[in-house]
């Protein structure tokens, strides 16, 4: 393992989930990237209701982002995760079931990452390179499983809370740009799986509105594959 591997095993969970801490003592698994530009990620996905209307305005703006896929809606829905990858973004793992991995046992861990990377290289064609567990809650057996299948641990800098059932598409907006700058990931749904009902609506009314304040502060925007320094 690396140094901020063994650093956040032993530390994980609480201090991975804080983001402040995270920024300050482990950027690169913060996301923390190139100084002029941000990623954009999505996770939960990829769901058929909602997806596409996310994919639509990326594809008005021209822009790509990385998504974080959960092995068991991929399996749900295999043809929208080549479409994901025909249209030019990024994928990485989430992992199969959206579990805390603190209430897991080690094998039932590394068997979750390891049946979800297999099906997202194998349906995709493309290699993931990068792991995000659900609540961006990390274990030691989670960050053994990432390092044994090649998979690069990240988390974020800037989110927009867009899970909550009270958020509207100002405060997606408002919460994602309090803390957003040069080099920073935002971290965002593509569905509401695990979010409250309709939430990705209000998700996908704040994107146009996220993407022009990227452009007028002079960032551009991608996925973690452009991110790195």
């Amino acid at each position: 393992m690396s140094a901020a591997m063994d650093f956040a095993a032993t530390f994980a969970p609480p201090l991975t989930a804080i983001t402040p801490l995270r920024r300050a003592y482990m950027p690169g698994l913060a996301g923390i990237g190139r100084p002029g530009h941000v990623a954009l990620t999505f996770d939960d996905g990829p769901d058929r209701r909602s997806t596409p209307h996310i994919l639509r305005i990326l594809r008005e703006y021209d822009v790509r982002a990385t998504f974080f896929l959960l092995g068991s809606m991929l399996a749900e829905d295999p043809q929208l995760g080549r479409e994901l990858v025909d249209a030019g973004h990024e994928v990485a793992v989430h992992g199969w079931h959206h579990r805390c991995l603190v209430r897991r046992r080690p094998a039932a861990t590394d068997l979750d990452i390891t049946r979800a990377t297999m099906l997202v290289a194998t349906v995709t064609g493309q290699t993931p390179r990068w792991y995000r567990p659900p609540y961006g809650v990390f274990t030691l057996a989670g960050l053994r499983a990432s390092r044994r299948l090649g998979l690069t641990p990240v988390l974020w800098t800037a989110w927009g809370r867009d899970w909550e059932a009270r958020a509207t598409p100002d405060s997606i907006l408002r919460t994602v740009t309090r803390r957003l700058c040069g080099g920073g990931t935002v971290l965002l749904h593509d569905t509401d799986i695990t979010s409250a009902p309709g939430s990705w609506q209000r998700t996908a009314a704040a994107l146009p509105a996220l993407l022009r304040w990227t452009r007028e502060h002079g960032l551009t925007v991608g996925p973690l594959r452009e991110h790195q320094r």
